[in-house]
C-alpha cells in the first residue's frame, strides 16, 4: 500500500513537474513580448458617449418600438447578453437588448460567486495534455484580472485554502498553484503560498485537524454575481443600448434575401410581460444569448434543429458567517464522488457548493434535498467535529442551471465543448452559449465580431477591455466614510451601499429617511441584522425593478442570504414597490404571494417546514420528554393541549417581557405545522426533537419558551431578540 502511495506520488509529483516548465516557458514569453509587466490594458475609448441619467423602462420600450431597425437585437439579459449589448453599443453599433424576466434572473445570479480562471481545468489541460482547456484557463485568467478592475467596488481578491491530508499532496498540489500563478502571469493577483499546520489552523481555526499536514494558499476573485449582471446591462443602457427586461420575444421576424432567397432573420415579435403589449423590433441581426434556454430560441429559427444544450443544476447554500473566517475560502478538491466543493465567506454569510448533476430546463429550478445533504456532508469532513454541521444551519438555498454544450459545428456531437461556442444560423441567428462568468466579456467580444462578420456591420474593434462599468469611475476603499460623515447613515450600511453601487451610493443616500433617532441619522433598515435599507427599494425601481423578486433577490441579495429575513421584510417592500409603481391592492397581493412563493420554491423555504414534518418521529429519551411537557404546561395553564398567541403574552407579561401580536403570530406560525393557529404539545416536541438532531436551529419559539421557563424561576428579564433561524 505505501509503496502504490509512493508511485502515485512520484507520477503526479512528476506531471507538476513538466507543467512546470511548460508555465514557465508561456510566462518566458509574456514577459518577453510585454516587457513591463501591467495589470490591464485599456482598449480604446468607446465609440459613443455616456448618458448622465438612466432612461427610464418606459423610455427604452418606447426605443424598442420606434426605432426602424436596429443593428444588433440581442435575446436574453444575463452576463452574456449583457456583455453583449456593451460590447455592441460601444463600437457605435445601434443595439437592442430584450429579456423575458428580470436581468440576472438566471444561471447568472445562482454562480459561486467566484471570478476564477478554473484550477481543476488546468489540472485537467495538464494530466491530458489538452491545450484548449489550458487556453481556456488563461483567457479566464486575463479577464478575471478585467473584471476586478472594471469593478472594483463589486469585486475583490479572495485567498482560498486548499487543506492537505496526505504528505505526497503537499508538492504536488504547490505545484499545480504554482502553475496556476504563472500561467496568469502579470495578472497574478497575489502569490500563492504553503502554510504549516498551526499556522493553517490559526487562519482557519474550525478546519478538521486530525492527519492535518498543512496547506496551500491560492488567490481568485470573488463578486457580487446579480449586481454585477446589472451594472453591466445598466452601463450598456448609459451608452445608448435599449435594454428592457420582461419584455419576451414571442417569435423571430422573418423575410426574404432578394439576392439568395433564403429567408433570414431581421428581428422578432415581442410582448411586455407585464402589460401584454406586442410589438416588432427590427434589426439586421438577432443574437441568442438565452443561457440554458438556447434550444428553445433556435427551434424558433429552425423547428428541426438538434439541441446542443445540455443543462446541469449546481446546487448552494448559505450558512452562518461563523462557519468560515471572514476573508478565507476553502477548496475541497476531491469530494467523494469526485466533484470540487468551495466553501466561500459571502456577504458576512459562508456559501458552500456546488453540484453538478443533470436537470431538465425549468425558469425555476428547486434545489433538492439531496444536493444540500450531500453539500452539508462534504463540509462535516472538512470541518472540526468541535462545530456541529446542522440541517438546520442552512439559511437560503438556490440551484442554478449550467448550460453545458455541444457544438453544432463539431463532427463530434457527443462532445462536450469545454468552451463557449459562436454558431451562425443559415438564416442568420447569431447563437453564443456555453462558457462560464468569468468570461462573459470574451464571449461577447467573440460574439459581435461574429455578428459583424456575418452581417457586414460597420463596427470596429472591441472596446470593452478595462471600459468602467456604473459605479465604479469614482469609487474607492474609503468612498463609505463620506457617506457616514455627509449622511450620517450607519457605518455598516455605507460599507454595504459603497460596495454594492460604487459612486452611484451618494443617490441612495439621496433618499434615505430620517430615523429620528440621534444615531443613524438617516437610513431605516428593511430588516435589523441586513445593512439593506428602504431607500434601496425606491433605488431599485430606477434600476428597472418590476417585482418585489427582483428586489429580494437581485437589486438586494437578501433572498440568497437568508429566506427568513427576505420573508419578514415582504410587506414593507410591497408598500414602497407599490407607492413608486401605483399597484392597486390586488396587483399587492399578487406580488406579495409571487415572493412567497419564489422563497418558498427556489429559495428552499421549502425545507424549514420539511425538517419538521419528515422529522415527525419524537426521538427524545423521558427525561427530555417530561423537561419539555413542563415547559410548555407553564404557557398551557388550562391543559388544553396547545398554546395560543394569548398565552404566549400571558406568560411573557407576567416576566415584563413585549413582543408584539405580528411578531407573535409569525413565530408560532413557523411551528404550527398544520395550519390551524394554535401550536399543539406533539408539535412541540417535533420541534423539540428535530433541534437535537440539528434539523432545525435557531427556532424563535424554543428559544422563547426557554428563556421564559428561565425568567419564572429568577425572575430576571432577559430581552428575547429573533435569533438568526435556519431551515
Amino acid at each position: 500500500m505505501a509503496f502504490q502511495k509512493a508511485v502515485k506520488g512520484t507520477v503526479l509529483i512528476g506531471g507538476g513537474a513538466i507543467a512546470t516548465i511548460f508555465g514557465l516557458s508561456q510566462f518566458s514569453q509574456y514577459r518577453n513580448k510585454h516587457g513591463n509587466l501591467v495589470y490591464i490594458q485599456a482598449a480604446e475609448p468607446a465609440n459613443v458617449p455616456m448618458k448622465n441619467h438612466l432612461p427610464a423602462r418606459e423610455d427604452q420600450l418606447l426605443a424598442l418600438q420606434n426605432t426602424s431597425e436596429f443593428d444588433v437585437l440581442i435575446i436574453g439579459g444575463g452576463a452574456t447578453g449583457s456583455g453583449c449589448a456593451l460590447d455592441a453599443v460601444t463600437r457605435g453599433l445601434k443595439t437592442a437588448l430584450v429579456e423575458r424576466d428580470d436581468f440576472s434572473s438566471g444561471t447568472s445570479s445562482r454562480s459561486t460567486k467566484l471570478i476564477h480562471g478554473g484550477v481543476r481545468y488546468l489540472q485537467k489541460a495538464i494530466m491530458k495534455l489538452d491545450f484548449e482547456q489550458y487556453k481556456m484557463v488563461k483567457e479566464a485568467l486575463h479577464e478575471r484580472a478585467n473584471l476586478l478592475e472594471i469593478a472594483p467596488h463589486l469585486s475583490s481578491p479572495l485567498p482560498i485554502m486548499l487543506p492537505v491530508y496526505k504528505w505526497w499532496q503537499l508538492p504536488y498540489y504547490w505545484v499545480g498553484i504554482k502553475l496556476y500563478d504563472l500561467v496568469a502571469g502579470s495578472q497574478c493577483l497575489k502569490s500563492s503560498y504553503v502554510l504549516s499546520k498551526s499556522r493553517a489552523l490559526e487562519l482557519f481555526p474550525m478546519l478538521q485537524k486530525d492527519r492535518l499536514v498543512g496547506a496551500i494558499v491560492y488567490y481568485d476573485g470573488q463578486h457580487n454575481d446579480a449586481r454585477m449582471n446589472l451594472a453591466i446591462a445598466l452601463t450598456a443602457a448609459r451608452y445608448g443600448a435599449a435594454t428592457a427586461n420582461y419584455t419576451e420575444v414571442v417569435h423571430l421576424l422573418k423575410k426574404t434575401d432578394p439576392k439568395s432567397g433564403k429567408e433570414r432573420v431581421c428581428g422578432a415579435h415581442c410582448r411586455d410581460v407585464l402589460t401584454g403589449q406586442e410589438f416588432d423590433v427590427k434589426a439586421k441581426c438577432v443574437i441568442n444569448a438565452t443561457g440554458p434556454f438556447t434550444d428553445s430560441v433556435r427551434k424558433m429559427d429552425d423547428q428541426e434543429v438538434a439541441n446542443i444544450c445540455q443543462p446541469s443544476a449546481g446546487v448552494h447554500i448559505v450558512m452562518p458567517g461563523y462557519y468560515s473566517p471572514d476573508n478565507m475560502g476553502l477548496l475541497d478538491p476531491a469530494t467523494s464522488d469526485g466533484r470540487v466543493i468551495f466553501f466561500l465567506p459571502w456577504e458576512k454569510m459562508t456559501v458552500a457548493g456546488t453540484t453538478d448533476t443533470p436537470t431538465d430546463i425549468t425558469p425555476h429550478p428547486i434545489p433538492k434535498e439531496e444536493d444540500i445533504n450531500f453539500i452539508l456532508n462534504e463540509v462535516r469532513n472538512y470541518l472540526s467535529c468541535d462545530v456541529e454541521v446542522r440541517r438546520g444551519d442552512v439559511l437560503a438555498a438556490w440551484s442554478g442551471i449550467r448550460p453545458l454544450v455541444t457544438d453544432p459545428n463539431s463532427k463530434d456531437t457527443q462532445s462536450i465543448s469545454r468552451n463557449h461556442i459562436v454558431a451562425v444560423s443559415d438564416s442568420g441567428l447569431v447563437t453564443i452559449a456555453g462558457g462560464k462568468w468569468t468570461t462573459y466579456r470574451s464571449m461577447a467580444q467573440d460574439t459581435i465580431d461574429a455578428a459583424v462578420q456575418a452581417h457586414n456591420l460597420m463596427a470596429g474593434s472591441s472596446k470593452t477591455v478595462g471600459l468602467l462599468l456604473q459605479g465604479a469611475k469614482d469609487w474607492s476603499p474609503t468612498l463609505y466614510i463620506r457617506l457616514v460623515q455627509d449622511y450620517g447613515l450607519e457605518s455598516e450600511v455605507a460599507q454595504h451601499l459603497a460596495s454594492t453601487y460604487g459612486d452611484k451610493a451618494f443617490e441612495v443616500a439621496k433618499i434615505a429617511q430620517v430615523t429620528g433617532k440621534r444615531w443613524p441619522i438617516v437610513g431605516k433598515r428593511l430588516v435589523s441584522e441586513f445593512p439593506y435599507i428602504e431607500a434601496e427599494v425606491i433605488y431599485g425601481v430606477k434600476e428597472y425593478a418590476c417585482t418585489v423578486v427582483d428586489m429580494i433577490s437581485r437589486r438586494t441579495r437578501l433572498a440568497f442570504l437568508n429566506v427568513q429575513a427576505a420573508d419578514e421584510a415582504l410587506p414593507r417592500i410591497v408598500d414602497i414597490m407599490g407607492k413608486e409603481l401605483n399597484w392597486s391592492e390586488q396587483w399587492k397581493k399578487e406580488e406579495l404571494a409571487a415572493a412567497k412563493k419564489f422563497l418558498y420554491y427556489e429559495m428552499g423555504y421549502k425545507a424549514k417546514s420539511e425538517q419538521l414534518t419528515d422529522s415527525s418521529e419524537i426521538s427524545l429519551v423521558p427525561s427530555d420528554i417530561e423537561r419539555y411537557k413542563k415547559r410548555f404546561h407553564m404557557f398551557d395553564k388550562e391543559n388544553k393541549g396547545f398554546i395560543t398567541i394569548l398565552d404566549v403574552q400571558r406568560v411573557l407579561e407576567s416576566i415584563s417581557i413585549q413582543i408584539d401580536e405580528n411578531t407573535l403570530h409569525d413565530i408560532l406560525n413557523e411551528v404550527d405545522l398544520n395550519k390551524n393557529g394554535q401550536v399543539e404539545l406533539d408539535e412541540f416536541l417535533q420541534l423539540m426533537s428535530a433541534i437535537q438532531k440539528g434539523y432545525v436551529s435557531g427556532s424563535r419559539l424554543a428559544v422563547l419558551m426557554k428563556t421564559a421557563e428561565e425568567n419564572l424561576h429568577q425572575r430576571v428579564v432577559i430581552p428575547v431578540d429573533r435569533s438568526g433561524g435556519g431551515l
